[in-house]
């Protein structure tokens, strides 16, 4: 079985229906190990790693821009982590600063194995972290995850069904910018 997959460049789109929606643009050939092949019913999986980043560099980081995350809205998100990855991250940026940012900490020996930190960068300074218990996420699965905005906090929803409640401590009511770092292959990318 061929383990090749294309990856993409992607941006948000917003449809005259007020619908938001990722359009993926083909640029490269990526190959998966074999030990990641996926059905060939899923979509096709981005690697945060081989994702343009607004630098015009090709390492690390997948942002999706100027794709509204409002009050009441729910991001959906489904990927695996990478072959070998300690960690991965994904953050919810507010112009210079992360609102959100939860650090998923895989096989590790950095004294954070198995869990999950969150916290926010306000003014270059981060604030005070929040961790949870054990991690759901493993190191060979996919995940799958929510994170609803309400004006108080983020509810996120975990593979397991736990349930993390971080505050919003920026108050905002809508955060338009997204970013992927480290070792993880994002399936899907979704705001409802």
């Amino acid at each position: 079985m061929d383990s090749s997959a294309y990856f993409y460049d992607i941006i948000g789109v917003t449809t005259s229906s007020g619908n938001y929606y990722i359009v993926m643009f083909y640029t490269s050939l990526y190959k998966y190990p074999t030990s990641r092949q996926d059905s060939a019913l899923l979509p096709p999986l981005l690697p945060a790693c081989k994702l343009n980043r607004s630098d015009g560099n090709m390492a690390g980081t997948m942002m999706v821009k100027n794709m509204p995350l409002k009050v009441g809205h729910t991001l959906t998100v489904t990927g695996f982590p990478t072959e070998g990855a300690e960690r991965f991250i994904m953050n919810i940026d507010y112009g210079d600063d992360i609102a959100f940012h939860m650090s998923v900490w895989l096989n590790t020996t950095s004294g954070y194995k198995d869990l999950v930190v969150y916290n926010t960068k306000q003014g270059g300074c981060w604030q005070e972290e929040i961790h949870t218990g054990l991690s759901p996420f493993k190191q060979t699965g996919l995940f799958k995850f929510t994170v609803t905005l309400t004006r108080e906090e983020f509810l996120v929803i975990l593979s397991d069904g736990s349930e993390v409640h971080f505050p919003n401590r920026m108050g905002a009511c809508e955060y338009n910018d997204f970013s992927f770092e480290k070792g993880v292959l994002i399936r899907s990318f979704e705001i409802n």
